[in-house]
């Protein structure tokens, strides 16, 4: 972290969070973030369902909600972008706030419930956005009131799919009422059936994966495994947030919403392991929570992770996180003997089930 990025997180870290986050999106746009490239080697290009990436690690979705910074995030050091989620219409979300720091847990809570643009401006900006060697996926979500969410999902790929080099399925957040229903084996496959669909009426066939719970028990995580398997799903991003608040010490730990950030490593990874275990590498798997450091995100790529994703991370650790972790993970990868990232993923499976 430079010393002005450092500055600039320090007087972040004093306005509320949700407004300091729209502040870091504007200064990344202004120019004042760092944006050093696509971090890559030969190490660490990669592939991901037949995308090539740079490197294996990834923006998740929520930082760029409305697609405003795609272009400058993809010159941040990441090796893949995910914004969103969209929804067909626009939505307020929940009241706020909505956002908090547990800066003694280095964690974040939300409950936003998918706040945004709606799925008509998101596409309007990712068909203008530049092409480049970063591909840009966009986070499926539904309206919190919509008679038929299933269906919302679909909506939104059919107009956004022409645009983004990937898409994923949100049916894990915990701040849309019942959301993580569609979780169940058959809600699931029926879900899936159909945004693949719609996803083989597109021009291009864009990979799709869908995102999972942390929470979910060994019986549902079979059932997800199964549905995954069965839909023919491109791959399975693990995880969401948390609704557990075990361990923490912030006076925020008791807000209602999603948690992420370090209390959520340990729990997601083995999540993350098991199903891993479960669809035996058939199906490529992104590991998400708790990543800020180089050692974390070589962690979950050993327990069965073909790639990454940061996000609360960044919160903490500032925007050149990414490129730090990239270039980190390069070093590990060296150091224990490994030609590239698909060598190490799940050679540390073991570890975590």
């Amino acid at each position: 972290m430079t010393p002005l990025e450092r500055l600039g997180l320090l007087a972040l870290h004093r306005l509320d969070p949700e407004t300091a986050h729209a502040l870091s999106v504007r200064a990344l746009n202004a120019g004042l973030a760092p944006t050093p490239g696509p971090v890559t080697s030969a190490r660490l290009a990669t592939t991901l369902a037949g995308l090539a990436l740079p490197n294996p690690v990834g923006l998740a979705a929520g930082f760029d909600k409305n697609a405003v910074a795609v272009n400058r995030l993809t010159r941040a050091g990441f090796g893949f972008i995910e914004v969103g989620a969209a929804t067909p219409r626009p939505q307020e979300g929940n009241a706020r706030p909505r956002l908090f720091r547990l800066t003694e847990d280095r964690a974040v809570i939300n409950r936003f419930g998918f706040n945004n643009e709606g799925s008509e401006a998101i596409t309007a900006r990712l068909a203008a956005r530049q092409r480049g060697p970063v591909p840009v996926g966009l986070n499926l979500g539904a309206n919190k009131d919509s008679a038929d969410r299933a269906a919302d999902f679909g909506q939104v790929l059919a107009l956004a799919g022409p645009h983004v080099d990937f898409a994923t399925v949100n049916v894990s957040s915990p701040n849309t009422e019942r959301l993580r229903d569609l979780q169940g084996k058959a809600a699931l496959t029926a879900l899936l059936t159909g945004v693949l669909a719609v996803r083989d009426t597109l021009a291009v066939r864009i990979p799709v994966f869908v995102k999972i719970a942390p929470d979910l028990d060994a019986a549902g995580l079979e059932d997800i495994a199964e549905a995954a398997l069965t839909s023919g799903i491109d791959g399975i991003i693990a995880t969401n947030t948390t609704l557990s608040r075990s361990g923490l010490r912030s006076p925020h730990a008791t807000q209602t919403g999603g948690l992420s950030g370090a209390p959520l490593f340990e729990l997601s990874t083995r999540v993350l392991a098991r199903i891993s275990a479960l669809t035996e590498g058939r199906l490529p798997l992104v590991g998400v929570g708790g990543i800020s450091s180089a050692e974390q995100a070589y962690a979950k790529i050993r327990a069965g992770a073909s790639a990454v994703q940061l996000y609360s991370g960044l919160v903490y650790g500032g925007l050149s996180l990414a490129a730090d972790i990239a270039r980190g993970l390069d070093a590990l990868l060296e150091r224990d003997g490994f030609a590239s990232v698909a060598e190490a993923v799940g050679t540390g499976r073991g570890d975590w089930l």
